[in-house]
């Protein structure tokens, strides 16, 4: 068989990037426009708010078993179907003429995008060499970085329009994916991938500290955006500057860490970038002024990209029989987190205070707590030695 062109080969590579920065981006494009959606719906921001839990719940639930079946049915087949519905539910979360409508194609989103993050790490570790694929799997964490940094920056900014634009630009970005999927084809029972093969305690350890990742950082998007806006008056259109440091400092680290990440392991990578992250964290709600707000979100985005990074790692080579349903299942436990943090934190934030009050320090202290467990997971990674 002749081997593709090298510019179709480079061309997909570069697909498996921007498929990365997809699922964050589209997951968070709605936390710097929660008031507007309860504006737009006639609900309470705390509603609106269920535009992330709907989005991440599927997202997180289905990858439990996304990665393993979508080995067995053919990467390049699955994604591209994930794609194509992903793009019609961003449609229907354009046009939605209430909440209800709204939230169907969230979970819709969520669900589709399911079938693609999981299958293009798997098609990630089979296109680079052994000796770039922590590299490699920095500079994808550094996408995913990205998708975080620029979902609710574009979010904010389409508010000064209408949010609803921002669901037609993610429905465009899906579009063009799906003309450039992941290689692989679907795998005949006899070399199927066994779902048996991820129930380890390793396993359920980098679950956990993926979990605390989301959880305790990087899910955290929707809660700054509200200490900027009430505890120092920042706009809706500023609110996505002040946030962009997290996401902005993953982009500018990730491919380092992973560097770092081959060199340390990746459970001793993620603890420390964990234990760090989550002593910032709690920081958050201390700030006095918006400089410093930014300065400590910041600095808490480059650690959380070192954890991110090393938890891919371990999750991309755990498996080597079934790597995208081992990457699914981690994942799984990731966005589980970035679900459950709107739903632990909001009620732990004061709706009575006044712009210019103290607030929100027990939110973000629970999610530093969240981020240190986290950090003790992965600590025990580097105590046990792998499976395999």
């Amino acid at each position: 068989m002749t081997a593709p062109p090298p510019a179709r080969v480079e061309l997909r590579r570069v697909a498996l990037y921007v498929g990365g920065l997809l699922g964050p981006f589209g997951g968070g494009i709605t936390a710097a426009m929660l008031p507007e959606l309860g504006g737009s719906f006639d609900v309470p921001v705390t509603t609106a708010g269920l535009a992330l839990t709907l989005y991440f719940v599927p997202f997180a639930g289905l990858q439990l078993v996304s990665g393993t079946l979508g080995e067995r049915w053919g990467r390049r087949r699955t994604t591209r179907i994930a794609y194509v519905v992903y793009a019609l539910a961003s449609v229907l979360c354009a046009v939605a003429p209430d909440a209800g409508t709204f939230f169907a194609g969230r979970v819709v989103q969520g669900a589709a995008n399911a079938f693609t993050t999981p299958l293009l790490v798997a098609g990630l570790v089979e296109a680079v060499p052994a000796a770039a694929l922590s590299r490699a799997v920095g500079v994808f964490g550094a996408c995913q970085a990205a998708g975080q940094t620029l979902a609710p920056l574009v979010g904010a900014l389409s508010t000064t329009i209408t949010w609803r634009l921002a669901f037609v630009v993610v429905a465009a970005v899906a579009v063009l994916l799906a003309l450039a999927p992941p290689a692989g084809a679907p795998r005949p029972a006899t070399t199927a991938p066994r779902f048996a093969d991820l129930v380890t305690v390793r396993m359920t350890l980098v679950s956990l500290a993926g979990f605390a990742s989301y959880a305790g950082a990087a899910g955290l998007p929707f809660l700054v955006s509200l200490y900027a806006e009430r505890r120092f008056a920042v706009s809706d259109a500023a609110v996505g500057f002040v946030i962009v440091g997290f996401g902005a400092a993953g982009i500018a680290c990730a491919a380092t860490w992973g560097t770092v990440s081959e060199r340390w392991g990746g459970g001793r990578a993620a603890a420390a970038g964990l234990a760090g992250t989550a002593v910032l964290v709690a920081l958050v709600g201390l700030t006095p002024a918006v400089g410093w707000l930014v300065a400590v979100w910041t600095a808490a985005g480059v650690l959380s990209s070192l954890a991110t990074v090393g938890i891919q790692n371990v999750a991309a080579r755990e498996v080597p029989g079934n790597r995208a349903g081992a990457v699914s299942v981690v994942s799984a436990f990731r966005f589980t987190g970035g679900a459950v943090a709107p739903l632990l934190l909001l009620p732990l934030y004061p709706a009575t205070r006044h712009v210019g009050q103290a607030q929100g320090q027990p939110a973000f202290l629970v999610a530093g707590a969240i981020a240190l467990a986290g950090a003790g997971c992965a600590a025990a990674l580097t105590r046990r030695a792998p499976s395999r």
